[in-house]
């Protein structure tokens, strides 16, 4: 299949996913407002191929031939397949799918998002029928495996057009049930505000957390530097999502990751989290 794929959102996440579906062969219109700065699009998409040439030498490079690139959601009507990442806000993300049912759209849509329920989003589609969760992680490229998130109203043709996607890309897709937070994050967020209580509470310091997870547990990343990765201001909105889902303190945010987000320091895309990337420390 050589369908062009509608990729909503070029942030760090969309550009990781519009990385993965080049290298698949791909062609791909990544879509942004107005304004948006393409110049770090290009530089992510160079980072994403480091490293995924690092993790599979002997793959097909990204062919950036197939790349498109545009500030306008009408180039989204002629997709096969739509993939949206926007901004964990519902607000905002209600907003791109009444434009595309605006549009007519008639895709397959992938609705990427940390914590709202499919079917919420769904809601405002074209046609609830064809939504489908995909929680991608970050870096695409290097991950083995998706999370498939089956809303109430998803049709088995748009379950297996995800099925599909993925395996051209080499991933298995692992299909849950729709519920805020899905599996990954409502278990990761609990893990990642806990660990961020106890620095805190001056129990451990981010590089001691880490380095038991990864010792004693056998993960590849701590929960502070996955925090990180993910972005303290993604973690800070999904928290709120599954607060006002589930009334439970463990998802009321920490007040340091309240704190790094209002100042700025919002992990590995601003050079500072947990972390000092700025300085390229790794001192876990």
């Amino acid at each position: 299949m050589t369908e062009r794929i509608a990729v909503i959102g070029a942030g760090v996440i969309g550009t990781s996913v519009a990385h993965a579906l080049l290298r698949a062969g791909r062609p791909v219109t990544l879509i942004d407002r107005p304004g948006h700065d393409w110049s770090t699009v290009r530089t992510a998409i160079r980072h994403h191929e480091r490293l995924a040439r690092f993790a599979d030498r002997g793959s097909k490079p990204a062919d950036l031939d197939r790349l498109a690139l545009s500030t306008d959601l009408a180039d989204a009507a002629g997709a096969g397949f739509v993939i949206e990442n926007v901004t964990e806000d519902l607000e905002v993300k209600t907003e791109v799918y009444h434009r595309l049912r605006e549009l007519g759209t008639s895709a397959h849509i992938a609705a990427n998002t940390s914590a709202i329920p499919i079917d919420t989003l769904a809601a405002a589609a074209p046609d609830p029928a064809r939504v489908v969760g995909a929680h991608f992680m970050n870096p695409v490229s290097a991950t083995a495996m998706v999370e498939v998130v089956r809303g109430p109203r998803t049709s088995p043709r748009t379950l297996d057009a995800m099925r599909s996607l993925l395996d051209d890309l080499g991933k298995q897709a692992v299909v849950v049930n729709d519920a805020p937070g899905f599996v990954i994050n409502r278990v990761l967020m609990a893990m990642v505000n806990q660990a961020a209580v106890l620095v805190e509470q001056g129990v451990a310091e981010p590089h001691a957390v880490d380095a038991l997870f990864k010792g004693c547990l056998g993960h590849a990343m701590g929960p502070l530097r996955t925090a990180d990765l993910i972005g303290l201001d993604t973690i800070v909105k999904t928290l709120d999502v599954l607060g006002d889902a589930f009334p439970d303190p463990v998802f009321t945010p920490a007040g340091s990751l309240v704190e790094m987000v209002a100042s700025g320091r919002l992990g590995m895309k601003s050079g500072q989290g947990f972390y000092d990337y700025r300085t390229g420390a790794t001192d876990d």
